[in-house]
Order: C-alpha cells, then sequence, then structure tokens
C-alpha cells in the first residue's frame, strides 16, 4: 500500500498525491461534486427505478411478473432490480408468491393509496364535467367508479330535457357490464381480468333484463369495435346511455363518465352527438387528476 505521503503516482488513475496539504493536480475548470451531491443524485435515481418498478407492477396487477422480466422491462442490470425488490419486499412495497415467485404490488402501496385518497375526490373533480354532460346534452350525466365486480354510483346531475332518467341512485352498485358505466369501465380491462369478472357475476346477470354472460361479451365487443359502451333496457328498462371509461397514466380504468336517456331519445345519431361530449369531460378530468 502506498502512503498518503509517499510521492508516488497512482498507477490506476494518474494522480500524483505529494503530502497531506498538497491537493490532487485536476484540469483545469473540473469541479468535483460535493457528496451531499453526490447521494442526492442516486437518490433521485434510485427513486425513479423504484417508481418505475411500482408502474410496471400496477400495469401487471393480475399476473405479476418475475425477477427478470422486471428487470428486462425496466432496463435495470438484473444486480441492481435484485437489490432494488429485495428491499421493496422488505418495506411492503412489494410481494412474492412463494410458487410462482412473481411479484405484485404489496400491502404497504395499498395503505399509502387509502392515506391518499382524500387529495384526489373524484365526486369533487369531476363535479364540473358532469354539470357541462347535464347542461350540454339535456340529459342525465353519471359518475361510476369500480367497485370490486360492481359498478358503484358516485354521483348524478339532470338536465334540462322534460323526460329525465335519474334512474340509478347515487350510492347503488350493479354489475360491471350491467351499465353503461360499469361496461365502459370492463371494456378498458385486460382480458384475463375480464373473464374473472364475468365469472363471478354469472350467477346475477339474470336479475338485469335476463342479460346472459354470451349477450354482454357481444356487448362488450361492440364496445370495443365503436371506442364507446352502450346499454339499452338492460339496468332499468325503457332507459339507455352511453358511456367512455377515464383511465389513469398506467392505463387502469379508475371511473366513467355517461349519460343517459329514455331509449326512445338514444337513437344512433344522438350517441354520435354524445361521444364527442364525453371525450371532452373525460379528457378534461384526466388533466385535473395528473396535476
Amino acid at each position: 500500500m502506498t502512503s498518503i505521503n509517499t510521492p508516488a503516482a497512482n498507477p490506476l488513475t494518474n494522480v500524483q498525491y505529494m503530502d497531506t496539504k498538497t491537493k490532487p493536480h485536476r484540469p483545469s475548470g473540473q469541479r468535483t461534486q460535493p457528496p451531499a451531491e453526490r447521494f442526492a443524485n442516486g437518490g433521485t435515481q434510485g427513486i425513479r427505478r423504484v417508481s418505475a418498478v411500482l408502474r410496471l407492477l400496477a400495469q401487471h396487477r393480475e399476473e405479476g411478473l418475475r425477477f427478470t422480466e422486471v428487470a428486462d422491462l425496466c432496463g435495470l442490470e438484473r444486480p441492481t432490480a435484485h437489490r432494488m425488490l429485495k428491499a421493496m419486499l422488505e418495506e411492503e412495497l412489494v410481494v412474492r408468491d412463494p410458487g410462482t415467485r412473481r411479484y405484485q404490488l404489496g400491502a404497504l402501496v395499498f395503505e399509502l393509496g387509502l392515506a391518499a385518497a382524500p387529495q384526489f375526490n373524484l365526486q369533487a373533480a369531476c363535479a364540473p364535467s358532469l354539470q357541462r354532460l347535464a347542461d350540454q346534452s339535456g340529459d342525465t350525466a353519471f359518475l361510476f367508479i369500480r367497485r370490486g365486480n360492481d359498478a358503484y354510483c358516485v354521483s348524478r346531475i339532470q338536465g334540462s330535457f322534460p323526460i329525465q332518467t335519474p334512474v340509478v341512485p347515487v350510492g347503488s352498485r350493479q354489475p360491471l357490464g350491467v351499465n353503461a358505466g360499469g361496461l365502459a369501465i370492463l371494456s378498458a380491462l385486460p382480458e384475463r381480468e375480464i373473464d374473472d369478472v364475468l365469472r363471478a357475476i354469472r350467477d346475477r346477470l339474470g336479475a338485469f333484463g335476463n342479460l346472459e354472460e354470451d349477450s354482454l361479451r357481444a356487448s362488450l365487443a361492440l364496445a370495443r369495435v365503436q371506442g364507446h359502451a352502450f346499454i339499452g333496457e338492460r339496468a332499468v328498462p325503457g332507459v339507455a346511455a352511453v358511456g367512455l371509461p377515464v383511465l389513469n397514466r398506467m392505463g387502469t380504468p379508475v371511473a366513467a363518465l355517461t349519460v343517459a336517456s329514455t331509449a326512445a331519445r338514444m337513437t344512433p345519431e344522438r350517441q354520435r352527438e354524445l361521444v364527442p361530449m364525453l371525450q371532452r369531460e373525460v379528457a378534461e378530468m384526466l388533466q385535473l387528476l395528473e396535476r
């Protein structure tokens, strides 16, 4: 080992140390990064990597991902990904299935989401959009969110048309796919998750106009082709509605906006008039949610 006081050249850096009072030679203009700054830069990179892993696992929330898939999809060296996942596992940000060895979001993510929920009050954030939809369409506008395998009515506002259809009470819930909001949410889910939902609600469908799974799948396929959900006389006889899902940045449906009227009023031409209104308000909601 070379003594710090020995005037010997370091073969790795080609920097010569003269004594403890003499600073190493450094090219003119070269700046030494303070330790605190080096730590801050490394910490920022770590936060971004953890965020990327969490977003990735959210996108693959149903099946989860193997360690190698996380590393490859996030562009991480495998030793780095291994260290990150180990630490995230210890902090309960992720869980690992002992059988499949696949990683999924952990309990701490759920707890943090609950803590943050009051700051993202969908009902308050969406109230202006619902009001505009009701004013522009003249019909009743609804906001739905997902609750398990159901669509939950969070809010509704009536328009000015003489015949209104506020038939779905605020606070009520129906199986996903039975009303336009639930169908819009269902249409934005991955195929595997759709199959799981339909399997779970199959025995409840008959209570809604003798709706069957095959018929619901046909409506689902049509919604994906058309780009919007349409349900006529299922949840409530004589009422029809169109709806669009509201997706977050990870492509997960967090809500749905719908406009409902009498079935006689909801002609194909009327649907084409309503869809651009819904699209504008969905875009507005996305901007609000991302602030």
